[in-house]
């Protein structure tokens, strides 16, 4: 065995010979990191990277920069990072040795294997650094753990994620390198794990509604879809802030005049940071208890966590219910998220932080209500937003 085989083997051996299934961690993966996932539920493709000549000699030398740390959770973080370089070895050793794997269209975007392997790289380096480093989230107020960087909390949840990373996993990428599930493991030692609360989303609160697109006209309706957008809670131990109910209010007139078949109420658990309510859940609860919509043209999409990703996400649903994408849907929310979805700062925002815009903002109809024909790019997973991907 060569030297860098032999970092490599002692780098990823188990902690103990059994490997368990964690349902939790799987579905946080398959939502975050869907390419990885499919690559670390295969065992012959580990084998095959493994057998790849240049990837090994990359993942041997970040497993022996792993080593070198010893027992220092902060360094192990820092050696989990991906640099460009690494992740262009592994991109192309993917493209040589997964092809097979990712033969399923459904895994790779739309804009190729590459560009999804970096979003997913990417990602993964953003939720170690500020998960585990210290880095600023994107909207702090709203995002990253809880507890101060480098305060005694912070620091116990960083040593049991680092120990949880080796910790046997069925069907993990553990045994090719553990940077995955030291991802995975911060999230879920920082009770971050919003992103899969809700799977399989199509379920649940949803399965009426999707039961109903299955046999709809959709020619029979002007608007494919009402699409509510999120405004809070603000307040904390209120489930649903008054400006939520304001919005309720809003979408409960529009759908009730009969030219849209369902209403698609986005939001997750954002504001103010570490709320336990989700928005959509509570919208969707207001709008059947206090205005008697029928919860089959109720579609919940309960991660979004901004603006951008409401339309993102709303997008989404769209595509899973089947609507027609080259048809109108309706945004109804307050004037003045109206006007913020209008404009040019906008369309620079979205292309800023999703590297798209998910839709064509359209006609304006009133002061609240903006015509938007959606994007198919907005399938794209985006690990950069590890609560909202």
């Amino acid at each position: 065995m060569t030297l860098a085989a032999a970092i490599l083997a002692a780098a990823v051996q188990p902690a103990v010979a059994a490997e368990v299934r964690d349902r939790a961690s799987e579905v946080l993966a398959q939502r975050l990191f869907p390419m990885l996932d499919a690559m670390g539920r295969s065992p012959e493709t580990i084998t095959r990277l493994r057998a790849d000549r240049s990837l090994a000699t990359t993942l041997a030398t970040r497993a022996k920069r792993t080593a070198a740390c010893a027992e220092a959770a902060p360094c192990v973080a820092e050696a989990a990072l991906w640099d460009e370089q690494e992740l262009a070895t592994l991109t192309h050793a993917v493209e040589r040795n997964a092809t097979p794997l990712l033969r399923d269209r459904r895994l790779i975007p739309d804009d190729g294997l590459a560009s999804g392997l970096a979003r997913e790289i990417r990602g993964l380096n953003a939720i170690v650094r500020v998960y585990a480093l210290g880095m600023p989230a994107r909207y702090p107020s709203i995002d990253g753990p809880s507890a101060a960087f480098g305060s005694t909390v912070a620091q116990t949840r960083l040593a049991a994620a680092v120990r949880l990373r080796n910790t046997p996993r069925a069907g993990s990428l553990q045994a090719l390198d553990p940077s995955v599930e030291l991802g995975l493991a911060l999230l879920d030692v920082n009770d971050r794990t919003d992103a899969s609360g809700f799977e399989p989303i199509d379920g649940g609160d949803n399965a009426a509604a999707m039961a109903r697109a299955r046999g709809l006209d959709w020619s029979r309706y002007r608007y494919t879809a009402i699409v509510l957008t999120g405004i809070g809670p603000e307040v904390p131990d209120m489930p649903l802030s008054p400006g939520g109910k304001y919005h309720v209010r809003l979408v409960a007139n529009r759908f009730a005049e009969g030219d849209a078949p369902f209403i698609i109420v986005s939001g997750g658990r954002a504001h103010p940071h570490g709320t336990p309510h989700d928005e959509a859940v509570e919208m969707r609860r207001a709008l059947i208890e206090r205005y008697g919509v029928p919860a089959e043209a109720i579609v919940i999409e309960p991660y979004a966590r901004h603006t951008t990703t409401n339309l993102r996400n709303a997008t989404r649903r769209l595509m899973a219910l089947g609507a027609p994408l080259d048809r109108e849907a309706l945004i109804v929310c307050n004037p003045d998220q109206s006007r913020m979805i209008e404009s040019p700062a906008f369309g620079e925002r979205n292309r800023r932080e999703l590297g798209y815009e998910p839709g064509v903002i359209g006609r304006r109809l009133s002061p609240t209500e903006l015509t938007f024909r959606p994007d198919p790019r907005s399938a794209r997973i985006d690990p950069l937003d590890p609560l909202d991907p």
